[in-house]
């Protein structure tokens, strides 16, 4: 489990591709990968890998098909930066909410507003998607727990405030980038659990 409170970003070492397949390493900051194990889990840009190998602060993690599939890890180059989390430990702080890491989809930045120390981003929304992203309600977005905005038909907006811009990689973000979402699975959980006694109460 993880808590959308991303601890920092973590440096892109290597990269190994192969069909349908991709080994990567990346370099944790320093002190965060203390009490690390292999088979541990980490999110990264908020989806959750097992920790084939460590040396160090270099970790390295298997990707297969799905993953490369659904998340946009995929697109990553030697140098690159990506949100991560450790998994959260019994007894911590659930600052954001709980995540599973199982991403949904990859949402394209469409458009971002800066003035002073606001910032406001919105994305695109998949028309499958739609009825979990609701205004003031909660949505990962590469590992982030952020409060959603505004929700139009084809978009939803979020509202970063400078901590978070300075600690993800939200703060260097582009439109037309790829990224990860996954729903809240409360959300998700309550609307789907509507929508199946609703439809048995119109049989």
């Amino acid at each position: 489990m993880f808590t959308g409170i991303v601890q920092g970003k973590a440096r892109v070492l290597d990269l190994q591709r192969h069909p349908q397949f991709m080994q990567l390493s990346v370099e944790l900051p320093p002190g965060h990968a203390d009490r690390l194990e292999q088979g541990a889990s980490i999110a990264l840009n908020g989806t959750c890998l097992t920790v084939t190998g460590f040396d160090g602060n270099r970790v390295q993690f298997d990707l297969i098909v799905e993953t490369l599939r659904v998340t946009n890890l995929g697109d990553l180059g030697v140098g690159d930066e990506v949100n991560f989390e450790r998994a959260a430990r019994f007894g911590d702080e659930i600052g954001g909410h709980c995540l599973s890491g199982h991403v949904h989809a990859c949402v394209e930045i469409l458009e971002i507003r800066k003035s002073g120390h606001n910032c406001e981003v919105w994305f695109a929304l998949p028309a499958a998607l739609h009825k979990y992203i609701l205004p003031k309600g909660f949505v990962a977005l590469n590992g982030c727990s952020l409060t959603i905005g505004d929700v139009l038909e084809d978009r939803f907006n979020v509202y970063l405030i400078p901590e978070t811009l300075a600690v993800t990689g939200f703060g260097t973000a582009q439109t037309g980038e790829r990224i990860n979402l996954e729903v809240d699975p409360q959300t998700q959980a309550t609307v789907d659990t509507v929508e199946r006694f609703l439809s048995q109460r119109n049989l």
